[in-house]
């Protein structure tokens, strides 16, 4: 019987090559584990980084590949480390004890069977606090329910409604039907949003959409179907944070920042549908600064 990564179909794209062997698909990896920071993070929604942190560890690797990724150095697999399972587990560890709020796996798709180990083993040494799974969306429902009963929060985005924009952007003409179907697992697992005392989210699904520039059309269309879709069983988290970074030149429509009456069109629509479970963003967060470090930070061993 072949093992998981012998002919990797985990995700959308379908690779099938023998990862096992060193051979690495789209999402640049090996069946080895890489990440590339593990670190309180702040800059989440208020429910999940709130005043503790979101205990966040980022993978190298990624199955999306959008050209306009603020995080292009780790997707790219530029940076990382390799670590084992049981190092991953200790890392969870280490987070809770430095009080983060829950564990956040960020772009983890690609690594799903090693995650899952080590959520297993860090729940054996007393991890105790909400695993959040920060993804792009464009995941195949059939991986998303390897995790059931091991992810409290889900926190996809939904970038893509036209075919055109997620092939331009993307190379995955394919995202919507696969966003759909993924994020219905994801509702059916976490079920209707719980908090606790303190507004710290323990079960849920929150849906983000990074509003792209000259792209208020489609944005209203992802949320519009949200909305309809599920009402307030999920929060819909509205993103104004798009940088256009040095590498977008070559896509002159995105390569400047979304204004501030794109924003507002999209968040009035969102508020003419009747959403009242969501979250906007305020100021000006389009800033390199709010790239992290992508230092080994948490990763290395002290």
């Amino acid at each position: 019987m072949k093992k998981p990564f012998q002919s990797c179909v985990i995700c959308p794209r379908n690779c099938r090559v023998d990862r096992t062997a060193g051979q690495k698909g789209f999402c640049g990896m090996s069946d080895r584990l890489v990440a590339a920071r593990a670190a309180l993070h702040m800059w989440e929604e208020p429910c999940i980084s709130g005043t503790k942190g979101s205990g966040t560890v980022f993978f190298s690797g990624c199955s999306m590949g959008c050209v306009y990724c603020q995080n292009q150095k780790i997707a790219k697999a530029e940076i990382g480390k390799q670590i084992s399972v049981s190092r991953l587990a200790r890392i969870f560890c280490n987070l809770q004890d430095q009080g983060a709020a829950n564990i956040n796996l960020v772009t983890p798709g690609h690594f799903v069977y090693q995650v899952l180990e080590a959520l297993k083993l860090a729940k054996q040494k007393g991890l105790d606090i909400p695993i959040v799974y920060n993804s792009s969306g464009y995941e195949k429902a059939e991986t998303i329910r390897i995790l059931e009963g091991y992810v409290d929060v889900y926190l996809p985005d939904f970038k893509y409604w036209e075919k055109e924009s997620a092939r331009r952007y993307s190379s995955a003409p394919d995202y919507r039907a696969y966003a759909i179907e993924s994020l219905k697992e994801m509702v059916r697992q976490a079920g209707k949003p719980v908090f606790d005392g303190d507004g710290y989210m323990r079960r849920g699904v929150i849906v983000r959409h990074l509003v792209l520039p000259g792209h208020v059309e489609e944005a209203k269309k992802i949320i519009r179907y949200l909305y309809e879709t599920y009402g307030d069983d999920i929060y819909i988290s509205i993103m104004n944070q798009y940088t256009p970074l040095s590498w977008v030149e070559d896509y002159p429509e995105i390569n400047r920042k979304l204004t501030e009456e794109e924003y507002e069109a999209v968040v009035d629509a969102a508020i003419d549908l009747g959403v009242e479970n969501g979250f906007v963003q305020e100021g000006e967060t389009a800033k390199e600064s709010f790239i992290p470090d992508f230092a080994l930070q948490g990763i290395e061993k002290v």
